[in-house]
């Protein structure tokens, strides 16, 4: 039985990066400074943002063209920064 490779990712590539967290202006403005920070060339409809039911939680998805593992590893780690995130995908 041989174990099966992940299929490894062609960069640079078009990527989707998901957060989810408390809805509030401030994750929002955490969101964009971190992909003008590892992704500048992001605009208004790279972004798409969902609210949940009750208006509590959003997730923001953001879609980057992804240079490298080193960018995205950069990305999820600030990303985290924030106490309003509460997840990354």
């Amino acid at each position: 039985m041989t174990e099966e490779k992940k299929p490894e990712i062609e960069f640079p590539c078009q990527y989707p990066i998901k957060v989810l967290g408390e809805a509030h202006q401030e994750l929002n403005e955490h969101v964009i400074k971190v992909m003008n920070t590892h992704a500048p060339k992001i605009t208004e409809s790279d972004l798409k943002i969902s609210h949940s039911s009750k208006g509590k939680w959003q997730s923001i998805t953001v879609f980057i063209i992804a240079t490298g593992k080193p960018q995205l590893d950069a990305i999820f780690a600030d990303l985290k920064t924030s106490n309003r995130v509460k997840m990354v995908l």
